[in-house]
């Protein structure tokens, strides 16, 4: 079976797992570049990294149109309920839940979050998917950590990673030097890069970056446009 990942732009990507569509991070009416509205999206659950606008932008709309099923720490999910949105997994880090096509662990990110309204976003994650019989590591915004490298080891049945997607844009989150060595600690199949170029201050050349982990020989890497389908397996 193959999984498909779509970015819509930004931080945010699309995972159809064969057997549903996950959301990650719902931002897209004030992306810039984004060729997507939030009112034609479709999933069946939204996973959360963290509070802030640029990846909670379109959350509540979304969420309350589609009734998915929103997977995030505890203090989203008292925000996500007095938006009126009652669908939501609560959860912190470690935790392992069932998503369409296969299962979800909330990993630990280095980050800050807060939401739109200024309250205490709580701790913020990176996620680690294994659907539809592939491995993805979403690290969501965050600096290069250690811990990568137990993310990235083999399961019980000997699988690695087959893909990383990882923040390449800097000031906010680690920039590509960083993100080359997260390849080299989670040692995935496949890199691709997220949440870059929306804005000047994370503009990079992510086909550079690619290029980069290639002739390192640490994975295939390609950095996809918004739009542009990914099939992994």
């Amino acid at each position: 079976m193959s999984v498909t990942l779509t970015w819509t732009g930004h931080a945010t990507w699309l995972v159809d797992t064969g057997h549903g569509t996950l959301l990650v991070d719902p931002f897209f009416d004030e992306c810039p570049g984004c060729s997507t509205q939030a009112q034609h999206v479709a999933c069946d659950a939204i996973l959360v990294t963290h509070g802030h606008f640029d990846h909670v932008a379109d959350l509540v709309a979304i969420a309350r149109r589609t009734g998915a099923k929103v997977f995030c720490n505890w203090e989203i999910g008292q925000w996500l309920g007095r938006q009126g949105v009652e669908n939501v997994q609560p959860m912190n880090h470690g935790g392992r839940v069932a998503v369409p096509g296969g299962t979800a662990k909330m990993e630990i990110a280095w980050h800050s979050s807060s939401l739109p309204d200024g309250t205490y976003g709580g701790n913020p994650c990176g996620w680690l998917l294994d659907v539809g019989g592939v491995r993805i590591y979403v690290a969501g915004d965050t600096a290069l950590f250690s811990d990568m490298e137990r993310i990235g080891r083999p399961d019980a049945a000997g699988r690695g990673l087959d893909v990383a997607i990882l923040p390449i844009g800097d000031l906010f989150t680690m920039g590509p030097d960083d993100a080359l060595e997260a390849v080299r600690l989670l040692q995935p199949k496949l890199a691709l890069p997220s949440h870059y170029g929306t804005w000047p201050p994370i503009e990079q050349d992510a086909a550079a970056w690619a290029r980069r982990v290639e002739a390192a020989k640490l994975a295939a890497a390609t950095a996809p446009g918004v739009g542009e389908p990914v099939r992994v397996g």
